[in-house]
């Protein structure tokens, strides 16, 4: 902007005023502090980032103080054009967490100057800021954040300047007309107090605005879809269990398109693994109740291909298959020691003389060159009794918390599951929404 020129531009209220003014020194120079009051006017929230942990606004900031040499006679107020700012002292104010702030200068830049007989100085500004808020995720979507804005002197401490709100709690507005896509305000009030450093104590005033996320979108996007994937998981249910392809196909599609949900959930929000939200653990529910559909198939499928065989070794056949289980393994006991005993007879012994019998032969006698099997000693026949009972036990005991028939595993998941799922989303939504 080129330099103003006084005797080219300004008026001759304008020239006694600036007549001897100097700009580079601030009112009550040698007498005490001077107090700036302020005010503020919400224009626009225009984004809240999660990723980024801040916010962008548009604020209009007026700033209020007196300066005694600019004081001259009339009752009205005196408008100047913005630019006639660079004649006059004024404060150095700063937002304190501002990563990046501009004047906006269309038509020409956004500032007022206005002086009363008095020496009031009405200073306003309309800028467009981006301020960091620390934002506390771990309830999110259901969190509450509560931001602030600072303002604070950049170089005069408290011993040249004072800042005040000009009335308090309301001197900022805007904020109940305020219309966010994803956040109400809940509530805001302001504050006064000083900033410490190593070169000194600053002026600083905060005001703080408590925004509450708006749920309704987040249940329309993710709860709902992921709650009725877990439904979806339960029509396996009701399939036969020897239709595999299908309730394979239900499950692996339901355990992938949550997968996919999940990721598309944290796509907005920070990658840090500090935050565990609480949609991460609804979705990690979800995701548990879909992979044990999944699962209790393939026990249930197993439970059906053992069950017979099982069943059987555990409480037997019907008698006569008892019966002639039993007579298959005397007999081959029997016969395994027959073998061991002819190899245990010495070689050089002769062979028996043949009998009569054996010379003519009998017509009615089977020939073989086996001999009979000689049936076991009545111990031997208990013992493998005994054996087998205790293995039937055994297996009885084992079986007792087992489920008798496979397919009512199907049955009870029918109830147990939707009732588990009822029951924790009652905890989830009650410890997240008022705890």
């Amino acid at each position: 902007m080129a330099e103003v020129k006084e005797g080219e531009i300004l008026p001759p209220t304008i020239q006694r005023l600036m007549k001897g003014y100097n700009k580079y020194l601030r009112p009550f120079f040698d007498n005490g502090p001077v107090t700036v009051g302020m005010s503020l006017d919400i224009a626009s929230i225009d984004t809240i980032s999660e990723i980024n942990m801040d916010y962008t606004a548009t604020i209009f900031l007026r700033q209020r103080w007196t300066d005694e040499r600019l004081v001259f006679e009339g009752n009205k107020s005196l408008s100047l054009d913005g630019r006639l700012v660079e004649l006059l002292w004024v404060p150095d104010t700063f937002i304190v967490d501002s990563k990046k702030s501009f004047l906006h200068d269309i038509t020409v830049e956004n500032r007022l100057i206005r002086i009363f007989p008095n020496g009031t100085v009405l200073y306003a500004l309309r800028i467009t800021t981006t301020v960091a808020c620390n934002m506390d995720l771990t309830k999110y979507p259901m969190d509450k954040q509560t931001c602030t804005l600072q303002l604070e002197s950049w170089g005069y401490n408290i011993n040249d300047v004072m800042f005040y709100w000009t009335r308090g709690n309301e001197s900022v507005s805007g904020l109940d007309t305020l219309q966010l896509a994803q956040y109400t305000v809940e509530d805001h009030y302001t504050s006064v107090s000083e900033a410490i450093y190593e070169t000194g104590r600053y002026p600083r005033l905060v005001f703080h605005f408590e925004l509450k996320r708006s749920i309704l979108y987040f249940i329309l996007e993710t709860y709902v879809p992921s709650s009725l994937l877990v439904v979806l998981s339960w029509v396996s249910f009701w399939i036969s269990l020897s239709s595999v392809p299908a309730r394979i196909c239900i499950g692996v599609t339901t355990v992938l398109t949550m997968t996919t949900l999940m990721m598309g959930a944290r796509t907005s929000l920070p990658n840090a693994n500090c935050f565990i939200k609480a949609i991460d653990v609804y979705l990690g529910i979800c995701f548990s109740f879909i992979f044990g559909a999944l699962i209790e198939y393939a026990v249930a499928h197993f439970c059906t291909l053992t069950h017979t065989n099982t069943h059987m070794l555990m409480y037997g056949q019907q008698i006569h298959d008892f019966d002639d289980e039993m007579n298959g393994i005397v007999t081959t006991i029997s016969t395994y020691s027959n073998r061991a005993k002819r190899r245990k007879e010495p070689a050089e012994t002769p062979p028996p003389a043949p009998t009569s019998t054996e010379l003519t032969g009998s017509p009615s006698g089977p020939s073989s060159s086996e001999p009979k099997p000689e049936a076991l000693p009545p111990e031997h026949t208990n013992w493998c009794l005994t054996v087998l009972a205790i293995i039937r036990k055994v297996l009885r005991s084992i079986n007792c918390c087992h489920v008798e028939n496979p397919h009512h595993i199907d049955n009870y998941s029918r109830v147990t599951f939707p009732l588990s799922f009822v029951i924790v989303n009652l905890l989830y939504w009650t410890y997240y929404l008022y705890f």
